[in-house]
């Protein structure tokens, strides 16, 4: 279940937008990225473990800060997640456009436009993803991802590609890679919450979140270190802003077209998982916000014991979000959004009672103020936004309480 949140459509896009502004320092920053990750994914666990809702940090914040922050979580993951999943969109429209011919002509909001519509009507008429598709789905990326590595692997690697500037480390591209690369790492919230369903969950949920890390970390470099060895930063990251679909162009860059294929599709079934995936799980954070009154109630209703209302308003806000057909715009949205929704986590876990603390406070306080830092990392104007689109969710917020 780890795997199949976490490794998705993310290793496919975001290593590439990473290298791109990093350099050969891409690699130490997956790793930096992971840590955080850890951190947030300690305070997470026993914030599950301690109140066990549906909800995660919309619940939190409402239970151990402020409903302010309540709605703001809420608010921030609605957006963060919307922009993961328009990144999805688009990284399955190029990848398909490069497996048809068709990059050069067909602008690449077409075909993302399609897919979210389907997958938004799919949803509507009440398809799920079982755990038989989460195991499709897995299984297919990490055979990509695998097939990836093994035919580029040392054959094709070039030494000074990889070679890193330790003076690059903590410079402003370097931390906007960490704060890029730590989107592909979320998705640990949903072992956070399975506290109800397996044994020992004080033993299990951190051991899990542990072992999920570790297992995706590594691959996300093995692809980090291949994909730069082969073609370096520089062209890696123009390829990913351009067509959203690096790993294959790199394979038909060294006359690998087979392999090419096979990579294309894993990265199309991913995108396709990741973004039905998304659209259940937001429209049921939209319901809970409109049973609150933090949205329209509209997003409220049930049809048919479906939230029929909040499937649409998702594939609206998803299809808003992908309108501008950038990878790198929509993938900086989610890092600096996601980073305030979990800063909001740590906060909660630094809230929570004695009794109720299953970890030390300091992977509370490192996730709290990496996730704050790394937030401003992202670029002036994607912050600036994203700012003011909190500050607009809040004046809603206050208004609607006032009017409750």
């Amino acid at each position: 279940m780890g795997l199949g949140s976490m490794v998705g459509a993310g290793v496919f896009v975001s290593i590439g937008l990473a290298a791109g502004v990093a350099g050969p320092s891409v690699i130490p920053a997956i790793a930096l990225a992971a840590f955080v990750a850890l951190c947030n994914g300690m305070s997470s666990a026993q914030l599950a473990a301690a109140h066990p809702v549906s909800g995660g940090t919309y619940e939190y914040g409402y239970t151990y800060l402020r409903p302010e922050l309540g709605f703001s979580a809420g608010w921030m993951f609605l957006l963060a997640k919307s922009a993961s999943a328009a990144t999805a969109a688009l990284g399955f429209s190029g990848y398909l456009l490069h497996q048809l011919g068709m990059a050069e002509t067909v602008p690449l909001i077409l075909p993302a436009f399609f897919l979210i519509l389907l997958m938004t009507l799919l949803v509507r008429a009440g398809v799920h993803r079982t755990q038989l598709m989460n195991t499709v789905v897995v299984s297919a990326t990490l055979i990509a991802l695998l097939l990836f590595v093994f035919s580029v692997g040392p054959s094709y690697l070039v030494a000074e590609n990889v070679q890193i500037d330790f003076a690059d480390l903590g410079s402003p591209g370097f931390l906007k890679a960490c704060a890029l690369m730590f989107v592909a790492y979320t998705g640990y919230g949903r072992i956070a919450t399975m506290g109800e369903e397996i044994r020992e969950p004080r033993k299990n949920i951190p051991l899990a979140i542990f072992f999920v890390l570790l297992v995706t970390s590594t691959l996300y470099l093995s692809v980090a270190l291949t994909a730069v060895g082969a073609v370096g930063s520089e062209q890696l990251g123009e390829m990913t802003r351009r067509d959203a679909a690096p790993l294959e162009m790199i394979l038909k860059i060294l006359d690998q077209n087979t392999m090419a294929t096979f990579v294309s599709i894993g990265a199309l079934t991913a995108m396709v998982g990741v973004l039905l995936n998304l659209i259940l799980g937001l429209s049921r954070v939209l319901l809970a916000m409109g049973r609150r009154g933090d949205m329209p109630v509209r997003f409220a209703t049930l049809e048919h014991n479906s939230p029929k209302t909040a499937v649409t308003g998702t594939g609206l806000l998803i299809l808003l979000i992908a309108l501008p057909g950038n990878v790198q715009l929509s993938w900086s949205f989610s890092a600096f959004t996601v980073l305030v929704y979990y800063a909001i986590t740590n906060l909660s876990a630094l809230n929570l009672p004695e009794k109720d603390r299953l970890y030390p406070r300091a992977f509370s306080w490192i996730g709290l103020l990496a996730c704050l830092f790394l937030a401003f990392q992202v670029g002036l104007k994607i912050w600036a936004t994203g700012l003011g689109i909190l500050v607009l969710g809040l004046v809603w917020h206050k208004i609607r309480q006032r009017y409750k």
